[in-house]
Order: C-alpha cells, then structure tokens, then sequence
C-alpha cells in the first residue's frame, strides 16, 4: 500500500513540473544571416517548447531580411542565468538558425 501512495505521489510532483514556455528571437545576424531564438524555465521545472513555433518566427524574420526559408544548426545552448541557493535557479537556451533561400540584392 505504501508503494502505491509513494509512486501516485511522484506521478503528482512531476506531472506539475511541466510548463508551456515562449520562445522568441533573441539575437541574429543580418550580415551572417542568422537568428538566434531562446526561451527561459525555472529549476525543477521541464520546459515544453512549440518548435513549430520557433522555426516559423525564424523563418518570418529571415524573410524580412530577404531570405526565403530558415533551419535550425541542430542543437541547443543551455546557460545559467541566475544562479541561487540551490544551484541554476533560472536557465536559458538558445536555438541558432541560419538563413536559407536566396538574398534579395539591394540596389
């Protein structure tokens, strides 16, 4: 009996872990044709990120810049930004993408 109410307790505790995050460009590079977009989350939290939703933001800003399309480079920087007590209280992570498509030239 004990077991059960242990392993219905963890379920609880880690089914409130989860929390939908905002990712929004943070950084890019016209010249390099690339944008940087990133999202922050809390200690003892698991971040749920919208992918789909970063790559279009990527995608609209290249397309100002005359790009037609945007990809991710395919990984993920993680820092700390405000350490506690406890450790990285707040971590943020940032997603690279590179312009793709042909550059409107400007004359």
């Amino acid at each position: 009996m004990n077991k059960l109410i242990l392993s219905s307790l963890v379920v609880f505790f880690l089914s409130g872990c989860a929390e939908k995050v905002n990712i929004s460009p943070i950084g890019g590079s016209k010249t390099d044709g690339t944008i940087k977009m990133g999202y922050s989350y809390k200690m003892f939290k698991e971040p749920i990120v919208d992918f789909d939703t970063a790559k279009a933001l990527a995608v609209q800003k290249c397309k100002v810049w005359g790009y037609d399309g945007a990809e991710a480079f395919g990984g993920q920087t993680m820092t700390c930004s405000m350490f506690g007590m406890y450790g990285c209280e707040i971590k943020t992570v940032s997603i690279e993408y590179q312009c793709t498509g042909k550059k409107a030239m400007n004359n």
